[in-house]
């Protein structure tokens, strides 16, 4: 039988890298940049929190003090993610280079950086499998209340998640406040709709550019760390995400760029992308292939009717994917 309060926070722990990339990608949009680097930032950020947590075990033998191990692999990740940002930022914003090539080849960067200092740290450990297992700091990342367990299927559900999943709900909930809500919001999303007209009106397009794709990049690697930290229990192995990275972008989509609505719409996601494993398809590996397909195949629905209806609200920035050239305004 489909085991309900086994599935949910299966598909939570599933859906939290994937609501961290969808509103850094958000964000990063609404500014009017397309970032398809996505997956190779989630990918540098995971590495660089992997780097700072395996030295610091290595140098503690394993007696990690609880908020060291947590802020070493934070800041790593987070500096790592930032100049993946910032390099985006140089080669489209200020050289005006192909977003869209540009977000490949920063993908395609990500992924060899990962595998590379990965593959480093795998021979420096002396493991026989091809990974590294930092139980020690995955054990910190993943702590959860010490009242969950007494709470039944509550607390299961609600209560059973580490630090950064909590965190990846608020920061998309003040995220979806700030689009909304506050002047900065306002301009950034002048400036993804009408770069000429916000730059008219004394916006500095430029840096609203580059401060919304850095931020949006911190957060979306913090989706990579929290795959390894928490999700994965501390093991890197390369090639291990997936398509997680492009799940995340196509979450973006789904949401309608709504970072609030992509909470709920990561645990779908997260749901979907494990339904194979609760729903019996027998050795028919090509039924499992189907049912993997079913986040994807919901996009292009939404996609298509968010189309059809024309709503200007449920529309991309209008300047998405375009180098802003300031002469020719």
């Amino acid at each position: 039988m489909f085991d309900l309060f086994s599935f949910l926070p299966r598909a939570v722990v599933q859906g939290m890298p994937l609501l961290l990339g969808s509103t850094g990608e958000t964000l990063t949009e609404k500014s009017g940049n397309l970032n398809l680097g996505i997956p190779g930032i989630m990918y540098v950020g995971a590495i660089s929190g992997v780097i700072g947590s395996f030295f610091y075990e290595q140098a503690t033998g394993g007696n990690v003090q609880p908020l060291v191990a947590i802020l070493i692999p934070l800041g790593c990740c987070l500096l790592g993610s930032l100049l993946m940002g910032l390099l985006y930022c140089f080669l489209t914003v200020t050289l005006r280079a192909n977003q869209n090539v540009t977000g490949l080849a920063l993908t395609t960067f990500g992924v060899g950086f990962g595998n590379f200092f990965g593959g480093s740290l795998i021979k420096l450990s002396g493991s026989e499998l091809p990974s590294v297992i930092l139980t020690a700091t995955s054990n910190v990342f993943r702590r959860s209340l010490p009242f969950a367990g007494k709470l039944g299927w509550f607390g299961k559900i609600f209560l059973s998640y580490g630090f950064l999943a909590y965190l990846a709900v608020v920061i998309a909930l003040v995220a979806s406040y700030i689009l909304k809500r506050t002047r900065a919001g306002l301009q950034l999303r002048a400036v993804g709709e009408s770069p000429n007209t916000a730059d008219a009106a004394g916006i500095n397009v430029n840096r609203y550019k580059y401060v919304a794709t850095c931020t949006g990049s911190m957060i979306a690697g913090l989706g990579g760390l929290y795959y390894v930290m928490d999700y994965a229990s501390g093991m890197w192995s390369n090639n291990a995400f997936g398509d997680r990275g492009w799940l995340a972008i196509a979450l973006v989509i789904f949401t309608v760029w709504r970072p609030n609505v992509g909470v709920l719409a990561s645990i779908l996601f997260g749901g979907l992308y494990i339904l194979h494993m609760y729903i019996p398809s027998g050795m028919n590996l090509a039924v499992k292939e189907l049912y993997k397909m079913a986040p994807y195949v919901i996009t292009i629905i939404v996609l298509v009717l968010s189309s059809m209806r024309n709503k200007r609200e449920n529309q991309p920035p209008a300047s998405l994917g375009l180098a802003y050239f300031r002469e020719e305004r």
